[in-house]
């Protein structure tokens, strides 16, 4: 497991390793079952506060991607299926947002759109 801290990020330090902590397991780096540093560990590795950590785990846990066993850890939730689809929907969602925003500041029409779909699946008949 690898988390950096960037200081010149805007974004608060338990949003970054929240975010990274979150793309490792997604993406099958952190495994199911994985065990994760203590929140202890990760703040003294990390030079930070032991609360920031904590923060970013509980956010973990709370959507699913973590679980905590009295006594032994953190560990890295079996994949939820639909927990992941949701995170796709939410990505699907935000890049076709962009587009939009894109396709209106050039003019484009909802035919427009939907052509240029049809082309980029193949569909260009």
């Amino acid at each position: 497991m690898t988390v950096f801290i960037d200081n010149k990020s805007g974004s608060p330090i338990y949003e970054q390793i929240y975010t990274q902590l979150k793309a490792q397991i997604i993406s099958g780096v952190l495994g199911e079952d994985e065990l994760l540093p203590s929140i202890r560990d990760l703040a003294k590795d990390l030079r930070i506060s032991v609360i920031t950590t904590k923060r970013a785990y509980d956010e973990l846990a709370a959507e699913g991607f973590i679980y905590t066993v009295a006594g032994k850890g953190c560990f890295v939730a079996p994949k939820n299926t639909e927990l992941l689809r949701e995170e796709l929907l939410k990505k699907v969602e935000s890049h076709l947002a962009e587009a939009l925003r894109l396709a209106a500041s050039c003019g484009l029409t909802r035919q427009d759109i939907l052509d240029m779909l049809d082309i980029m699946e193949g569909n260009d008949t």
